[in-house]
């Protein structure tokens, strides 16, 4: 036990940068959960226990609570062990938070709203560097008018609800600024996988989404952003979402569409549509696209304005036809350009025959049409 107070008191030095790389627990922090067979404890830096009992949810946010009020920078608590909360339930945290989850959170029954196991507003430096959810959450994360985030490495295998939700949506004169997310892991959540609202400033390593109801990510009115890998399989089956979608306004920096939003790879296979660029967005370039099967458009630019597919290569193949479409409400599209492209056993179409300066070039095309305006 003296080990563990050792660590607990010796905190965590302030304005450290967060050890990406480090297992989860390891490092010094300012506050600990554990389990012993049914009863949770939580401890504070001095290694006084906060919460006895059975209700993990409440033994977490006791264990948050007893971080120092008022602190300017963060401290950290970690968890250790599996825990049970309810769908109608939250885990709150407040500003200069890091909260590592070494263990799973199995969220049950059902709820409505902005419930998720890991909830933050108006707050501004929120780490989470691990996090594993089971179950039949709303959210499992939930990010709401905040800034300085970095999320971690981040499982969820999913009965229900939308993976990771970061947004603006309570106040929307201000941005949500500087999110860093490592890796998220998304398995058959009833909405996305990851979606962005009001966002400026995303860093994004790999989002994976198996057989998830809507999209991989979905990114809307979000600037300044750069995305590594967008892996999704089974995405939106039956739908219109994509792998990869991007709507209302994102990338849209004041009246403009300057090269901002940057996505590495975006691999698709089977689900609903494999890129899709919707209602005024733009201001896109993604380098490689791996595409085949899709039950819906493998890529469909609709009322979006220049965009890049493909920066360097891509292959398109089987599913539904690679579309430059226009909606009446919104200005046509611009400034599409395809390009670096193989594409077999699907069509490649410009309709209606509105918008300006798109362009093909260098395609191959196999067992192929292209009706272009």
């Amino acid at each position: 036990m003296g080990a563990v107070l050792a660590v607990l008191a010796g905190g965590l030095a302030l304005g450290s940068p967060p050890a990406s790389a480090a297992a989860c627990g390891d490092g010094t922090f300012q506050a600990q959960v554990t389990v012993s067979g049914s009863t949770w404890t939580a401890r504070n830096s001095a290694g006084a226990a906060v919460y006895t009992g059975t209700d993990f949810r409440a033994a977490v946010q006791a264990g948050i609570g007893s971080l120092t009020a008022g602190r300017t920078s963060i401290q950290r608590i970690v968890v250790r062990g599996n825990g049970s909360m309810s769908a109608g339930s939250r885990i709150s945290l407040p500003s200069h938070t890091s909260l590592s989850v070494c263990g799973t959170i199995n969220v049950t029954g059902s709820g409505s709203g902005d419930y998720a196991p890991v909830y933050s507003r108006g707050t501004t430096n929120i780490e989470v560097p691990y996090l594993n959810v089971t179950g039949t959450p709303v959210y499992g994360i939930f990010l709401r008018n905040v800034t300085n985030v970095w999320l971690g490495q981040i499982d969820m295998r999913l009965g229900a609800g939308l993976g990771v939700r970061i947004d603006n949506r309570g106040d929307t004169s201000q941005w949500t600024r500087n999110v860093r997310v490592d890796n998220v892991y998304v398995q058959g959540a009833g909405s996305h996988a990851m979606e962005t609202y009001g966002v400026d400033g995303l860093t994004v390593g790999t989002v994976t989404a198996r057989s998830v109801g809507e999209s991989g990510l979905l990114l809307n009115q979000t600037i300044n952003a750069t995305i590594g890998t967008v892996d999704a399989d089974n995405a939106g089956a039956g739908t219109g979402y994509a792998a990869f979608r991007m709507a209302n306004r994102n990338g849209r920096i004041g009246s403009s569409y300057p090269n901002n939003i940057r996505v590495g790879t975006v691999k698709a296979r089977g689900g609903g549509r494999g890129v899709f660029c919707v209602s005024e967005s733009g201001g896109a370039t993604i380098d490689r696209v791996d595409i085949a099967n899709t039950g819906n458009n493998s890529v469909l630019v609709e009322n979006c304005y220049n965009v890049v597919i493909a920066g360097v290569s891509g292959t398109i193949s089987g599913g539904g036809e690679v579309r430059i479409a226009a909606r009446t409400e919104f200005p046509p599209s611009s400034g599409i350009r395809f390009q670096n492209l193989t594409v077999s056993n699907t069509g490649i179409r410009w309709s209606p025959c509105t918008g300006s300066n798109n362009t093909i070039s260098n395609v191959t095309r196999v067992n192929s049409t292209l009706t272009w305006c």
